[in-house]
């Protein structure tokens, strides 16, 4: 089965691009140029993807040229804008990325005859935010408050609206969280932020110590993508899912910070200086129920484990080991938890 993977040098694009290599797909991609020090550069997927290309999802004709030549059978589609503070300096990048990038697609895929399914990944932040403990639902209305969060709904509206109007392939709508996991190096993310403290022996800053988070592990929202994409392929599985962890992940960003510190060693803190900082929604957590019942998804790693395959990660890089190798292993071993 060939795969199309849009922003496979991101940080979950990396990692889906190895996921699927590890069960024996063919791959290739369609983003930007990776970040330095990416997994993606670390772990040299470019050695391991078909046809490795960067495009910017705005160009429709760039990207229908593309897709349509790479003639995959199943589209995953992660290329994003995927920052909310990025979101509130650059809103028209934000906005062209994350709804127009997503209307090419739509239209590129519709034009290519080889595939067959797609999901269309967005993110917990579609859903009208107001700190609720219990999770979202998949009903449940659509909002967004900062550039980051409407975008992303305006991208999951397209998509439902798209699928309506224009049938044919099948589609779904992936909505999944924070997710945390070793080579995530985007600027303004928790663990990377942390751990790129702790490893230079400084304090980490924290904005919003206070602020609870649903933590998953990429492996874990990655896998949802996967069973997914095989629902649709057997018939199933259209509409909307949301892949989040359970209650017991909805932890405060100090919490976390104090349980990497411990992890890391080597007399790890961090502080909180205060200040003002751009809005960020207090709590988002999802109620996975649906995923669980119609399509027998469940997270494989609670907590503390996601954070301990995280840091271990990271220990295990910064010890020399090699990425790709450190990368594979943990796939290993998530699939032994199966």
């Amino acid at each position: 089965m060939h795969y199309l993977v849009t922003g496979h040098t991101g940080f979950k694009g990396a990692w889906l691009t190895l996921l699927l290599r590890s069960r024996g797909h063919t791959v290739s991609g369609l983003s930007l140029d990776p970040l330095e020090g990416s997994l993606f550069e670390t772990a040299r997927l470019a050695e391991l993807v078909e046809d490795d290309r960067r495009v910017d999802i705005r160009d429709a004709t760039a990207t229908a040229t593309a897709i349509r030549e790479m003639a995959p059978d199943v589209v995953f589609h992660l290329a994003a804008q995927p920052l909310v503070r990025r979101s509130y300096a650059d809103p028209r990048e934000t906005f062209e990325t994350n709804v127009m990038g997503t209307l090419n697609v739509l239209e590129a895929v519709s034009t290519t005859p080889s595939v067959v399914a797609q999901v269309i990944v967005t993110t917990d932040k579609v859903y009208r935010n107001v700190d609720q403990r219990a999770g979202y639902r998949e009903s449940d209305p659509l909002g967004g408050d900062d550039p980051y969060s409407a975008s992303k709904a305006m991208a999951d509206i397209l998509t439902q609206s798209w699928v309506k109007s224009f049938p044919g392939v099948a589609t779904a709508v992936a909505r999944a969280g924070n997710v945390i996991g070793g080579g995530d190096v985007s600027p303004d993310r928790l663990m990377p932020d942390l751990l790129n403290s702790y490893s230079h022996g400084e304090p980490a800053s924290l904005r919003y110590p206070l602020a609870v988070r649903p933590w998953q592990h990429v492996l874990d929202c990655l896998n949802g993508y996967l069973v997914l994409s095989d629902a649709l392929l057997a018939g199933t599985g259209a509409g909307e899912w949301n892949f989040g962890p359970g209650e017991e992940s909805f932890v405060a960003v100090g919490e976390v910070a104090d349980i990497t510190a411990r992890l890391w060693g080597d007399g790890a803190t961090w502080s909180a200086p205060g200040g003002e900082y751009l809005h960020e929604a207090n709590l988002l957590a999802l109620d996975s129920a649906k995923a669980i019942e119609n399509l027998g998804w469940s997270n494989r790693l609670v907590f503390p484990q996601s954070v301990e395959w995280t840091v271990d990660w990271y220990r295990a890089v910064a010890d020399g080991l090699d990425t790709r190798a450190v990368t594979a292993d943990q796939i290993r071993a998530f699939g032994e938890l199966a």
